[in-house]
């Protein structure tokens, strides 16, 4: 028996997130219907978190155990032929057997994408937050700067989260402007569930001036939820990279 590690991407469009659920398409039974079809055996597949419905992935892993030895690169070619065109593996490789796509993550790295124009634009729009009143990014950056660190998260986090523990430490969060495009960039080494969809949402209430990032300290110490800005659209979510 050997564990194999699966890199992969997927536009979540029509994928009720990443996890298995009833009655609901999700990416995990798409990838494990079509490694069954490839190794001719019902195979489960360990993800390293679970995107929610609608949220993209550059770079997703995953593991899973098998007895076969395909090549890798015959076995990433077969795979990618049995998978729909909005599922794709962009590598394959075999790690040590006590290896964990989830555990052994020392981070993750997401990105989220807001259109700020007053122009539509639908291959724009699919992918990101359209928001048409100018945003100043300025000011999205200094509130940026009050939640770098090792803090409790839990005013950044909806009540659907599955963790007791709400504290992690963002390593990097910055916006930054291209064109008709503010991206956020933010790196901990965990997120909580809605955490980054909370801080765009947050980060545009601060634009707009509800919200002082002089008052974003007291706020998570009272782990007020209702005090920070709307949860983001899922569509402008990407999980851009997994680190090891």
């Amino acid at each position: 028996m050997k564990r194999i590690l699966l890199t992969i991407s997927y536009d979540g469009t029509a994928y009720h997130g990443w996890q298995v659920q009833e009655n609901a398409v999700t990416v995990q039974e798409i990838l494990c219907n079509a490694l069954g079809e490839i190794l001719k055996t019902k195979t489960a597949v360990t993800g390293t978190s679970r995107t929610d419905a609608g949220v993209h992935a550059r770079e997703f892993t995953c593991h899973f155990d098998c007895e076969d030895n395909i090549p890798p690169e015959a076995f990433l070619k077969g795979l990618n032929s049995v998978l729909p065109s909005d599922i794709a593996v962009t590598d394959c490789k075999e790690v040590a057997n006590d290896f964990h796509a989830r555990y052994n993550a020392k981070g993750k790295t997401y990105c989220y994408y807001i259109y700020n124009s007053d122009k539509k634009e639908p291959f724009k729009t699919r992918y990101s937050w359209q928001i048409e009143r100018p945003l100043d990014i300025d000011k999205m950056n200094e509130f940026a700067k009050q939640i770098i660190g090792k803090r409790d998260f839990y005013a950044f986090s909806s009540s659907g989260r599955s963790v007791e523990d709400t504290v992690r430490t963002i390593r990097e969060c910055n916006f930054t402007k291209d064109g008709d495009f503010i991206k956020l960039t933010v790196t901990a080494d965990g997120f909580l569930y809605n955490m980054v969809r909370i801080i765009v949402g947050t980060a545009v209430a601060v634009s707009d001036g509800k919200i002082l990032p002089s008052d974003i300290q007291k706020i998570m110490a009272e782990k007020d939820r209702n005090s920070l800005g709307i949860t983001a659209p899922a569509k402008g979510l990407f999980l851009e990279k997994v680190h090891y």
